[in-house]
């Protein structure tokens, strides 16, 4: 590849991870340098990542092993990517507000180049407010943040703050320069999955939605350079790494999730599967056969996408997506109108391969221009890919017109 990682390891237990996935960069073919703060050396020696790495690993910001050069300013200039892992709450705090008083954060402030984070710390920590503003940010900025994973942590705790995968970290590595950013800059939002109308503690409406295509769409848009927020109704699958994740349940939090990350996005790629109807009430307790058959009475949930459509901002991009059992081009385009979208994603959920839970989709593309394009039987991956590059041309003419 001949590309150079530059990683930054921070003083956090998860720096034990950091020399697996230097590991795994230097066997995926990056040259890899390895900076390190002070009290990272506390948690794992520096001489292990040199012997991984096969290059010096400098701690001390005042070490310049080449009296020819100016050490952080040199090893900057040769980033391909900057990687902080882990990153710890009080590297995030330096990051975000540029302190530069060790050789990671000052290298940080040199670096030309795409800079890549992921956060390790205690459940506690990182959902404080403090953490999050800092890491809103860098986002702002550019940095690819990554959600961190959940589990049990090391002090003790189960919850959000796990060092995403070395597996994880390499996806986003990858996407971020070995694929054609061209979707760079953009803000995209995807929603994914079914929701849940709760009848009693027990019982519940929903549909089968898997969530597999909105999970690949995330996954794509990340590849191309996007800033991804992913809104997921419940799943079985696993997080998108490089996606922001948001987790919902009934219709009314999709509606919610989708409003606050709208707020910042320039795309909103509506692949979940709302269900259309909820309970009147939500019965206390179970309903227990003995006491006969329930009286449910059902009423219309939200429409989110008409929601968002009606105040949407200036340029803004707007997919939908139709699941139709008949007469998929006309019911495609009839929400396309209604709710004002630049693209409806349909098909005939009754075609062999097109389903809900499978890996393959058939898909029909209606645009504005009533245009209607109508794809082979692909996977779900392809799909994903040919939906966003239909966003990139309406990115690239909105940007000419």
């Amino acid at each position: 590849m001949g590309q150079t990682i530059v990683l930054g390891v921070s003083g956090g237990i998860a720096a034990y991870k950091s020399a697996a996935l230097c590991s795994l960069l230097v066997k995926s073919g990056y040259d890899v340098r390895v900076l390190m703060t002070k009290n990272a050396t506390n948690f794992i020696q520096p001489l292990t990542f040199q012997a991984l790495s096969k290059h010096p690993v400098v701690v001390d910001t005042f070490d310049e092993p080449n009296p020819s050069e100016i050490a952080h300013i040199a090893i900057a200039d040769s980033a391909s990517l900057f990687l902080v892992a882990p990153a710890t709450a009080n590297i995030i705090a330096k990051l975000a507000h540029g302190i530069a008083d060790d050789m990671v954060t000052t290298t940080a402030l040199a670096v030309q180049c795409p800079t890549v984070v992921a956060p390790a710390m205690n459940v506690h920590m990182y959902g404080h407010p403090a953490v999050q503003a800092n890491l809103d940010v860098l986002r702002g900025r550019g940095v690819v943040v990554m959600d961190p994973g959940s589990g049990p942590l090391a002090c003790g705790y189960t919850g959000k703050g796990r060092m995403p995968e070395p597996d994880d970290v390499l996806f986003v590595v990858d996407a971020v320069l070995s694929k054609t950013a061209t979707l760079a800059g953009a803000r995209i939002v995807v929603t994914a999955g079914p929701t849940i109308e709760d009848i009693d503690p027990i019982r519940f409406l929903s549909n089968s939605s898997s969530g597999k295509m909105g999970y690949e769409i995330a996954r794509e848009a990340v590849a191309r350079g996007a800033e991804v927020t992913l809104v997921s109704g419940p799943t079985h699958l696993a997080p998108v790494p490089g996606a922001r994740m948001r987790y919902i349940r009934s219709t009314q939090d999709l509606l919610a999730a989708v409003t606050e990350a709208m707020a910042s996005a320039t795309v909103l790629i509506a692949a979940a599967a709302p269900a259309d109807f909820r309970p009147s009430h939500r019965l206390p307790h179970k309903w227990k056969k003995s006491q006969g058959v329930p009286s449910v009475e059902l009423v219309p949930t939200p429409d989110v996408l008409s929601t968002v459509a009606k105040s949407r901002a200036p340029g803004m991009i707007l997919v939908g997506f139709a699941a139709e059992t008949a007469n998929v081009v006309e019911g495609a385009r009839r929400k396309l109108e209604e709710k004002d979208l630049d693209l409806v994603v349909a098909n005939n959920i009754l075609d062999e391969g097109a389903g809900f839970a499978v890996d393959t989709n058939r898909v029909t593309f209606v645009r504005r221009n009533r245009e209607v394009l109508e794809l082979p039987l692909l996977s779900k991956a392809e799909v994903a890919a040919r939906i966003l590059d239909e966003v990139s041309a309406l990115m690239h003419r909105d940007n000419e017109s």
